[in-house]
């Protein structure tokens, strides 16, 4: 009767015929007036050996667990996009930065997978917090547990969780699952905040290293030429929002004495919130991503500055047995002969004893991208290898969010 009582509710609620009364404290008050009002007799039974404090952490850890999966198979999905831009981009480069100063050439498809690795640990962190979520507090009661003969083992498995709790006292106050995710998902927010940042800066008209698609940007109401990059602007800031609920549970969590205490209330809201959040923010960078073109020309422009090879000219030296602390003292030294305007660095590393002809051939357009073959670096050779080890864990990644 129960069951038949509890599938009427479902109905109910999924068409919006379920009407609640003002006497109903929450959720849990409701389901049972309205199942004791369908099944009298057997409905005054539905809440034997229950609390309203085992019963919503259940609910909590059951929802927890599905959010979080199918958020890691949405990231999963956008790491699918950056790595399908990275195959289609073949050799072309880039500078890479640090200091947001022009460093050294890498090619685009390097930095793309860069995000994808960031972007994978997320959706390791998120699995990981999953197993800590796969925990059933039912049958702890309202804090203490039950005289009556429950089967908190039994229940655990009915719902599908891999553990049920060990301490009565700890299952009803444990709030440790929605810190650890709301931790999770700022991290990964803040992943999508790089992103973004890295889409406002190459879509400006200094960099001009990419040109967003009409769909994914917004004009301006007064200025006609603009085309602003919203949503990277937006992933941005979200960002801070999601900082902002993790801190803000910490500091509600940390005052409470065991077990359940009424602040505990507070944990649903930054949660829900930040699932919609991070959700939302990734499916948009998706489609902004799958939709961009790349300015190869520009990137290699850039990335063919001369000054950009000078660690190679340190490297060349080094091959021919000079110490690095040496080989850097000397090129450092062109470099300055350059930049005082004493000659173009091409020319003063050919007509260097040191260097040479030889050397200078390093100077040329996609030569030093083309030097970086260590693994895990940014040349061709060593990309496509990278590539292979991502495509690898990637199926891992799909395999383990049910997408495989």
């Amino acid at each position: 009767s129960i069951h038949d009582a509890l599938d009427q509710v479902e109905d109910e609620m999924a068409s919006g015929r379920f009407e609640p009364a003002s006497g109903d404290e929450d959720i849990h008050t409701a389901v049972e007036r309205r199942v004791t009002e369908i099944t009298p007799d057997a409905g005054g039974k539905i809440h034997t050996g229950r609390s309203r404090n085992d019963q919503v952490a259940t609910d909590l850890r059951l929802w927890t667990k599905r959010e979080l999966r199918e958020l890691a198979a949405v990231v999963v999905q956008f790491q699918e996009t950056l790595l399908r831009r990275a195959e289609d981009v073949g050799d072309a480069y880039l500078p890479a930065y640090t200091h947001l100063q022009q460093a050294q050439p890498v090619t685009l498809a390097h930095h793309l997978l860069a995000h994808c690795w960031a972007l994978g640990r997320d959706v390791e962190r998120l699995l990981q917090t999953i197993d800590r979520v796969d925990v059933s507090p039912l049958g702890a009661g309202a804090l203490a547990g039950s005289s009556l003969p429950l089967e908190p083992v039994r229940t655990a498995e009915l719902l599908g969780f891999g553990s049920v709790f060990d301490n009565s006292l700890d299952a009803v106050s444990d709030r440790d699952f929605v810190a650890e995710a709301l931790f999770d998902l700022s991290l990964l927010g803040v992943h999508l905040s790089r992103i973004g940042e890295e889409l406002i800066l190459w879509s400006t008209t200094e960099f001009g290293f990419v040109s967003l698609d009409d769909a994914f940007s917004t004009g301006s109401s007064m200025m006609p030429q603009k085309k602003n990059p919203d949503i990277a602007e937006l992933a941005r800031g979200k960002a801070g929002r999601l900082i902002g609920h993790l801190t803000g549970f910490l500091a509600t969590m940390k005052g409470l004495p065991l077990t359940y205490n009424k602040d505990l209330q507070e944990d649903k809201e930054p949660l829900f919130d930040a699932c919609d959040t991070v959700r939302l923010t990734l499916l948009a960078l998706d489609g902004m991503v799958g939709t961009l073109v790349f300015n190869t020309e520009a990137m290699a422009a850039q990335a063919d500055n001369p000054f950009a090879a000078a660690t190679d000219l340190a490297e060349f030296l080094v091959r021919k047995g000079m110490p690095f602390r040496s080989a850097h003292h000397v090129v450092g030294a062109l470099v300055r002969s350059a930049l005082a305007g004493e000659g173009s660095l091409p020319d003063l590393v050919a007509a260097s004893p040191d260097l040479g002809v030889e050397a200078a051939k390093l100077l040329q357009p996609g030569a030093s991208m083309a030097n970086r073959t260590t693994r895990g670096s940014g040349g061709p050779v060593a990309t496509a290898a990278e590539m292979d080890r991502f495509r690898a864990a990637l199926k891992t990644s799909k395999q383990a969010v049910g997408q495989a």
